[in-house]
């Protein structure tokens, strides 16, 4: 289960570690804090201040990618889409970062013994890296299926394949199977105690579907807008069998059995 005390909230001017270039698309910033990062839950997000961004109003929200409690730090995959990400990716060493953090609900962790399956698309990857390496240190037998439009959306396969069996989707095939994630051979075959997903809303819809059908638990962790990222703006608000919730604090993380997708 994701830890029952979650770590505070807090605002920090976190410095920058390193800066990562992975291709012309996307990047990984490492940041320190001057607080303890161990109880950060995977799935959680931070909101980053963009400063010196004439056309960047509102923070970002980006996933908590990896954590490292040894040296008090933590790494968020970012994706150029934006002047906002542009901007951040041109960050250097020793610069800071306004952040809040750590937000949100995370994954349930699953238990020793457990075979799951991680479902990532594109920038989705980002939370289900540190959820990889927590599940392996609970003994848990992990499944990585990664998929892109093409290879350069194929990001960080060898860190994934420390924590876990990994398997790649391309829409092209120009790496891996060709197709979509839910037409790869792993999942025509579902025989896992849980599955964890993330990325564009389609994809986890039908990853959701595989998932009902074959009767095994399956989480997702949504991208809807969120500008303040603690319930005030009410814009990232997603239907759910409980009423409308805030994904931002309700989430990101939901079981599917509770969301009302068709």
């Amino acid at each position: 289960m994701t830890n029952s005390i979650l770590p505070k909230k807090r605002v920090e001017d976190l410095s920058i570690i390193e800066n990562r270039i992975l291709n012309e698309d996307y990047f990984v910033l490492e940041v320190e804090s001057q607080h303890p990062v161990e109880n950060i839950v995977p799935g959680q997000f931070v909101e980053i201040l963009v400063n010196d961004s004439k056309n960047t109003f509102l923070r970002r929200p980006i996933s908590i990618y990896d954590v490292h409690p040894q040296r008090n730090t933590f790494e968020l995959l970012i994706q150029i889409v934006g002047e906002g990400t542009q901007h951040l990716s041109k960050l250097t060493q020793g610069q800071k970062l306004d952040t809040i953090y750590p937000l949100g609900l995370g994954y349930t962790l699953s238990k020793a013994g457990s075979k799951v399956l991680l479902v990532g698309g594109g920038v989705g990857i980002a939370p289900l890296l540190y959820l990889a390496k927590k599940l392996h240190q609970n003994q848990v037998e992990v499944h990585i299926l990664l998929g892109g439009r093409g290879k350069g959306n194929i990001i960080e396969t060898e860190r994934f394949s420390e924590f876990g069996k990994v398997y790649v989707s391309t829409n092209d095939g120009s790496v891996g199977e060709k197709g979509l994630v839910t037409e790869h051979s792993i999942m025509q075959n579902m025989n896992f105690d849980m599955i964890y997903s993330c990325g564009p809303d389609p994809m986890m819809k039908a990853v959701a579907r595989l998932a009902f059908k074959s009767t095994i638990e399956c989480e997702v962790s949504l991208e809807n807008m969120m500008a303040c990222g603690i319930g005030v703006c009410l814009c990232c608000v997603t239907p759910t069998t409980k009423g409308h919730q805030c994904v931002c604090t309700d989430g990101p993380v939901f079981n599917t059995r509770k969301l009302l997708w068709n």
